[in-house]
């Protein structure tokens, strides 16, 4: 309403300022409209006067004529007056046209002047006719603007309710939360506690039955001792060295040194904790067998009671590494992608994840992988694998937020561990097989004790981490901004940081763990020495590039060679110690190469492509 009343407002006043325009200009136009008529007026009584004069001259003429000599003065001043009268009347007469003249230029004027404001008028008639449109335009406009701005002040309210609710849920949810976490911490240490009796209490029966034992077989030895041993005249004469005696226990006053010595069995070891008993009921032992090469003192024999063939299998002697000229074998992997490939520890299996998400298992024979089986469970691709130190549990992470962990013997999922927020792009046993770091691409390291199955402890690291390598106390991690990060488990701080020239797609040890192979997305190869935390040596070549932000490289066991995949499907070998390009390997693959892996008995190199093939190499 209040619209419509200003509107009223500005049409009347342009309507009484046209009204007060054409007073103004009527007044004007009927002055000078007055005058015309007035001398038209005139113009016309002159032409009467002219035309009584006219008659009055003929008749003046008409009786002179008739009376030539009478009244003769008279007609003189007639005729002068009347030539007087006439001079007048012609300036006059010449002074009325030219005002009507001038009148006439007046009204054309005037008329151009009225013709150029009707224009005007009818210009601002349809200016006023446009701008009535465009009020009527912007009205409805803000009508519609109103209209849903009512309908958005709806809505706010509704969301606001709906968030209040929310806000009130996830309040109650945080505080159910809070209250499961105490009951979940009290539960943990209850069980803890649990656990820790039934150690004491199985260490104690353990060394209980350890006492009977040794009670039993010092009875036995005992009553041995007493026992007289015939001697026959045929039997060998041993003589028992001193060390020798003290070495077979207790002997019998009685027994002759002459005599041939019976055998005793050794007393068992005193009892070693909860760890030793149940090594003992397993039958693991930490003798080496024969044919068999002991591990670094370092590792911790990974604790199951799954007996398999791979868990016999101890890492393989590397006598000499031999260069891979050769492919012996190619062969399709997977359905699609293949991302990463390893041997097992004795070099007898070869295990490859691929984007169908699986991990299988091929058999090395003879220069040829043979399939063995496939470990399932995954619900998104495999993006890297790693087996434990004794080769009796295989670690593989994927894209579906998870790691987990299969047994090689029976290929069953035995763990999955899960508690990232973006894809696990790496995933690696550390030394004591009991736990394990994975990263993600939720720029977070985790911790993961498998004895639990619980991540113990979270770090953020800031970027997305493409690989982890592992030692003793310390874990380096690449990442997608160009860093390597050396972090200490224990503080669960960063020690070091090293930026390279690209982001970081690979790392690896050598043997000794002394120097750290990395691989970025500049196109260059680097040995990175841990001693002084340099890079000590960088490798490329022409035509060597980067794949993607995942591609794998390797040290050979040895540590004399390095290994890696090129974008065009050519694989590269360098020699450490002169830092030159030993041998391109370019008739195997059509595709990018991902990953590529060293057998720890240095006699083959596998590799994997973004197409579904996998190549066997070797010198043979």
């Amino acid at each position: 309403m209040a619209g419509r009343g200003v509107g009223c407002l500005w049409k009347r006043h342009v309507v009484e300022q046209l009204k007060q325009r054409d007073r103004v200009q009527r007044q004007a136009f009927e002055e000078i409209i007055h005058q015309y008529n007035r001398l038209l007026e005139r113009s016309d009584l002159q032409v009467v006067f002219s035309e009584r004069l006219q008659t009055d001259k003929y008749e003046h003429q008409n009786r002179h004529d008739l009376s030539p000599g009478v009244d003769g003065g008279r007609s003189d001043s007639l005729q002068q007056e009347m030539a007087q009268m006439r001079i007048k009347h012609q300036e006059e007469l010449t002074e009325l046209h030219k005002k009507r003249g001038e009148l006439a230029q007046n009204v054309i004027e005037l008329n151009n002047q009225i013709q150029q404001k009707d224009k005007e008028i009818q210009s601002n008639e349809a200016k006023m006719q446009e701008y009535h449109q465009q009020i009527s335009r912007l009205e409805g406009e803000c009508r519609d603007l109103r209209n849903s701005l009512t309908d958005l002040e709806r809505a706010n309210q509704t969301l606001r309710d709906e968030y209040d609710a929310l806000q009130i849920t996830f309040s109650a949810l945080e505080e159910k939360l809070r209250k499961t976490t105490e009951d979940n911490l009290e539960l943990v240490t209850r069980w803890m506690a649990e656990k820790a009796q039934e150690a004491n209490r199985l260490n104690a029966e353990n060394e209980k039955d350890t006492r009977r034992r040794q009670a039993k077989l010092q009875k036995e030895l005992a009553d041995a001792a007493k026992e007289p041993l015939p001697i026959d005249q045929d039997d060998d004469i041993e003589v028992l060295s001193e060390e020798a005696a003290k070495g077979t226990g207790e002997t019998s006053p009685s027994r002759q040194p002459g005599r041939t010595p019976r055998r005793v069995s050794q007393p068992p070891p005193p009892p070693g904790g909860l760890l030793d008993s149940i090594s003992n009921i397993f039958g693991l032992s930490d003798s080496v067998q024969p044919g068999f090469v002991p591990s670094d003192s370092r590792r911790r024999r990974s604790v199951n009671s799954f007996g398999s063939p791979e868990a016999a299998e101890a890492p393989a002697a590397c006598a000499d590494v031999r260069v891979p000229s050769t492919a012996l074998h190619i062969f399709d992997a997977h359905d699609g992608e293949v991302n990463a490939v390893r041997f097992s520890p004795g070099s007898r299996l070869l295990a490859t994840g691929g984007m169908d998400r699986r991990v299988k298992l091929w058999e090395v024979v003879s220069g040829r992988c043979e399939p063995k089986g496939a470990l399932t469970g995954s619900n998104a691709g495999i993006t890297s694998i790693e087996f434990d130190s004794a080769g009796t549990y295989l670690l593989a992470a994927s894209n579906d937020f998870a790691s987990r962990i299969w047994t090689v013997d029976d290929f069953r999922l035995r763990h999955t561990l899960t508690g990232h927020s973006g894809k696990v792009l790496s995933a690696r046993f550390l030394l004591d097989n009991a736990r394990i770091v994975s990263g993600s691409y939720d720029r977070t390291l985790k911790l993961w004790d498998l004895r639990s199955k619980v991540c113990m402890k979270t770090v953020f690291a800031g970027s997305s981490c493409n690989d982890i390598v592992c030692t003793e106390q310390c874990v380096m991690s690449g990442h997608f901004d160009k860093k390597v990060r050396f972090w200490d488990i224990r503080a669960e701080s960063i020690v070091h940081e090293l930026e390279l020239l690209g982001r970081v797609t690979s790392l690896d040890l050598n043997h000794d763990r002394t120097e750290l192979l990395t691989c970025s997305r500049d196109d260059l190869v680097k040995i990175i020495d841990l001693r002084t935390n340099a890079v000590r040596q960088t490798f490329n070549a022409q035509g060597f590039k980067c794949g993607s932000d995942f591609t794998r490289v390797t040290f050979s066991p040895d540590g004399s060679y390095v290994a890696a995949g090129s974008a065009d499907g050519v694989l590269y070998i360098w020699n450490v110690l002169t830092g030159k390009l030993e041998k391109t390997l370019d008739k195997g693959h059509s595709s990018a190469i991902n990953s590529v892996s060293w057998s720890p008995s240095g006699a083959y190199v596998a590799s994997v492509e973004k197409g579904s093939k996998a190549v066997l190499w070797s010198d043979m």
